[in-house]
């Protein structure tokens, strides 16, 4: 049973009735938390069919639905606004219809296919804690979407080309004497990201002597012998120089290594990965063909560029005086690239952070200009920083918070929090570890994610593995506490019957309240689809578990005497853990069985 469909259809009688008037559209919202009811009808827009103040209209309303419909069981009247109580024995029914859909939260294939790229890092330094919250972002609303029943393809770009890669590669050869990941012990991306820190030592001490003997910063800047190598390297990997290429592709094949082991313990995953060094050619024959069709301009010294100023934008260069690419042309390449691969998607999501938001209005207006009708699919679902208790980050000043850390510093805070609790005396070492990882990673998860993306936020490691609070463990342990209850009431031999849950004829607030909670799911899940916002599930699950908590602290379950309302409330429990469950899942979160 559709209660809202229901309720609606409902409610249009009832001003058909009352007022002569067919009507489509109802102000219908949840009702204020302060009063009784689950929905409330706004009666404001409906006065002037009534020919009626807002409040009469509520209230002639209300009698008609309590006395003409078996829906609504009472109703109350603030204003203009009609706040309406579902009869329990609806509810029942919309439970045991809940209960009875073993895939209720999975919607069937759509047929439609989205893309969503995320992480897409550059290849000279490791994973940090602003990737986390990319690659958590784009990974759950892949999910997301999945669920709605989309086909999704999960990508990356990996920026493996580039001044970026070849300022590491310039330190290396300057300063490394041959250190591997293996004779070093770092693993690959860590110790070429330590040549990336070199090379910006190197370069400020460089540019800071030139300044000494009198030049400007900016020529200080170009002219640093360091930085004249790495400008070189990448010129001479765009030559295809076979030892420059075989000193990048090694570098590269270290980092590779690193990411892989970094994205297993994230919990993420790919379906295809897109490099910068293929689609960069791509992209610059792009920009050629758009330079012939008077897309595009030349300068004197022979950099091309578009002029974006009569969009309310400005001029942007697609290839340097010297003929290497910059970050524009490879986005181009990239993105006709994908819908050549994958020709029946219908739009693409590029997972960036918020500094991009007009690199990626440039991008989309260009492909548009090129021709390319789908450029307005493609959505950048731009994000805010993440900052700490200490302050910023700074990848380049060696002072990143590493991702690699982070996760292993949640999980042994976890671990500790756990021995500490002393709840875990059945476990074996390798039990609390692997309990210790899923409650640590969760706690990292959800608080990255229980934020809406667009906004700049503070991650506070300590405030995140709180059992108690807007957190990932409060959320897990009450699917734990449901699983013990559940595995209690097997013991009793304790079976829920589906055919025996709508004998039900009065329910408890709480029940009711978590009930419409759970029939709220796929509509908060086509909020988060709509907005690209995972903490819209998120903070459905807090919500549903904070509920819970509020139905078991008041209603003692195995004091109940009555047979039907104990085995609905077993039934009820499972139903909220396995909600609890598939809304943890579509963050890429575990809830263990036992907390």
């Amino acid at each position: 049973m559709n209660i809202d469909l229901a309720l609606r259809a409902s409610i249009q009688d009832s001003i058909k009735t009352l007022f002569q008037t067919n009507i489509e559209q109802l102000q219908l919202q949840p009702t204020n938390a302060e009063f009784e009811g689950s929905h409330t009808l706004v009666c404001f827009p409906l006065a002037k069919i009534s020919k009626k103040n807002p409040e009469q209209t509520a209230t002639a309303i209300g009698e008609y639905l309590v006395t003409h419909t078996e829906i609504v069981s009472r109703y109350n009247v603030v204003k203009g606004f009609l706040n309406l109580v579902i009869a329990d024995r609806v509810w029942a029914e919309v439970f045991q219809f809940i209960y009875s859909d073993k895939n209720f939260g999975l919607l069937p294939s759509n047929g439609k296919e989205w893309m969503v790229e995320y992480s897409s890092p550059n290849t000279n330094k490791p994973l940090h804690l602003g990737h986390l919250r990319n690659n958590f972002l784009g990974y759950s609303v892949a999910e997301i979407y999945k669920a709605l029943g989309y086909r999704v393809h999960k990508v990356q770009i990996i920026n493996d080309r580039g001044i970026h890669i070849c300022k590491s590669m310039a330190a290396w050869k300057l300063f490394g004497q041959g250190e591997t990941p293996q004779s070093s012990g770092l693993k690959g991306d860590k110790l070429v990201g330590k040549y990336y820190v070199e090379f910006d030592k190197h370069y400020k001490i460089q540019i800071k002597e030139l300044m000494e003997k009198g030049a400007t910063e900016a020529d200080a800047e170009k002219q640093a012998p360091i930085m004249k190598q790495a400008v070189e390297m990448l010129q001479k990997w765009e030559a295809k120089d076979e030892a420059t290429v075989q000193l990048w592709k090694m570098m590269n094949g270290w980092v590779y290594e690193g990411f892989s082991f970094t994205y297993k313990r994230m919990g993420v995953d790919f379906e295809k990965l897109y490099y910068e060094s293929d689609t960069y050619l791509l992209g610059k024959d792009e920009v050629l063909r758009g330079l012939a069709q008077g897309v595009f301009y030349k300068k004197e010294d022979g950099s091309v560029w578009v002029d974006l100023s009569s969009d309310g934008l400005d001029q942007k260069v697609l290839l340097r005086a010297d003929g290497t690419s910059v970050y524009m042309t490879q986005d181009i390449g990239t993105a006709i690239l994908r819908f050549r691969d994958f020709p029946k998607i219908e739009g693409q999501i590029y997972t960036v952070g918020n500094e991009q938001e007009y690199h990626f209005k440039v991008l989309f207006l260009i492909l548009k200009k090129l021709g390319y009708s789908w450029a307005e699919k493609c959505y950048h679902l731009s994000y805010g920083m993440v900052d700490l208790p200490s302050g910023k980050m700074k990848s380049r000043e060696g002072t990143v918070v590493d991702a690699d850390d982070l996760m292993q510093e949640m999980a042994e805070e976890a671990e500790k929090q756990t021995r500490e609790l002393g709840k875990i005396d059945d476990l074996t070492e390798e039990q609390i570890k692997s309990l210790s990882e899923i409650i640590g990673l969760g706690a990292l998860k959800f608080f990255l994610l229980k934020v809406d993306p667009k906004k700049r936020m503070l991650f506070d490691p300590n405030e995140s593995i709180q059992l108690q609070g807007h957190t990932g463990p409060f959320i897990q342990y009450t699917h734990a506490r449901i699983r013990a209850i559940i595995r209690k009431a097997e013991a009793m031999e304790i079976k829920p019957n589906r055919n025996e849950l709508t004998q039900i004829i009065s329910l408890e607030p709480a029940e009711r309240e978590v009930i419409f909670m759970v029939n709220n799911y796929i509509n908060k899940l086509n909020e988060a689809a709509r907005d690209y916002s995972p903490a819209v599930v998120a903070n459905f699950a807090f919500d549903l578990a904070k509920g819970y908590n509020q139905f078991y602290q008041s209603i003692p379950i195995f004091n109940e005497s009555d047979q039907a309302k104990l085995k609905f409330r077993i039934a009820f429990s499972e139903v909220v853990a396995d909600v609890l469950r598939k809304s943890m899942k579509l963050l890429g979160i575990e809830v263990p069985e036992k907390m």
